[in-house]
């Protein structure tokens, strides 16, 4: 059986870390790293987990991820031949005496100020390709400064960024806990199209119901109720969207709910549109 870490580490490759992913599937377990990571999505698409936050990812996306904070990318199941995405890790503890000079101030700040996760859409992060493939096939001081000449044209692109807060101020779970939280995850992404009573995730999580209520709102911030059926709303706004002869009625049951008014209710309290509104406004978008 394959051992699931918690804190992974990331192989040293020098001040600057770089692993390209050209797999079945992204790394899908809950995880973290003291580094920050800059991820460039090459191919593929699915569900961006970090910290409580669930987010629909797709291709010609950045996301950057702050030092410590737990995370995974969900391949969509969908997804038939693989996908494809450049991760760069640095640890800034490591790398800011480096950045000392005044010419770097910009650099500088945009990194200490990496206090939350976020996100590039597509149309602005398209242009940034070339730069990550580069940073990718390049070697010492190249990459090193390859790199600062990436973050520095990021610097610029701060009213560009989507800010990925998740309302949990302290990312200090212990290994024990991350590993408890990732097994509710991995149920719940596997599950939600079936019924999950309270007693199945509590015994996940080897607690009794009570015990594990207050143990999940205590690390995410919501109840399991709520992070269950954003899982499930996420999953049918991409069949809204992919499936367009699917009916409502059938989405509804395929993603968990034993009824399609409920579905409704809960589908406005997320989205803030109907279903036929969603739609409407991401073919306007395209």
């Amino acid at each position: 059986m394959k051992v699931v870490q918690f804190t992974v580490p990331v192989v040293y490759q020098g001040s600057i870390c770089v692993q390209e992913d050209i797999l079945p599937s992204f790394y899908s377990n809950y995880h973290r790293h003291k580094e920050i990571q800059l991820t460039y999505i090459l191919k593929g698409r699915g569900t961006f987990m970090i910290g409580n936050f669930t987010h629909s990812f797709e291709e010609d996306e950045i996301y950057i991820v702050d030092a410590d904070e737990p995370h995974m990318f969900k391949t969509g199941e969908d997804i038939k031949d693989g996908i494809h995405a450049i991760h760069i890790f640095f640890d800034y503890e490591h790398f800011k005496s480096f950045l000392d000079f005044p010419e770097f101030d910009d650099v500088k700040y945009f990194l200490e100020h990496i206090n939350v996760s976020k996100k590039l859409d597509a149309e602005h992060a398209i242009a940034l390709k070339d730069k990550f493939v580069q940073i990718n096939t390049s070697a010492g001081i190249d990459r090193l400064l390859s790199f600062v000449k990436l973050i520095n044209f990021l610097s610029k692109k701060v009213d560009q960024w989507t800010s990925l807060y998740t309302g949990i101020p302290q990312k200090k779970f212990s290994d024990a806990e991350g590993l408890r939280i990732n097994e509710i995850f991995q149920y719940t992404f596997q599950h939600f199209g079936d019924k999950i009573s309270l007693e199945d995730i509590a015994a996940v999580a080897h607690m009794t119901p009570h015990a594990f209520c207050k143990y999940f709102k205590k690390h995410t911030r919501k109840t399991y109720v709520t992070f269950l059926n954003e899982i499930r709303i996420e999953r049918a706004c991409k069949m809204l969207i992919d499936e367009s002869s699917e009916s409502v009625s059938n989405i509804a049951f395929k993603t968990g709910f034993n009824n399609v008014v409920n579905f409704n209710r809960v589908f406005k309290k997320i989205t803030k549109h109907s279903p036929s509104e969603y739609v409407q406004e991401h073919r306007m978008r395209d």
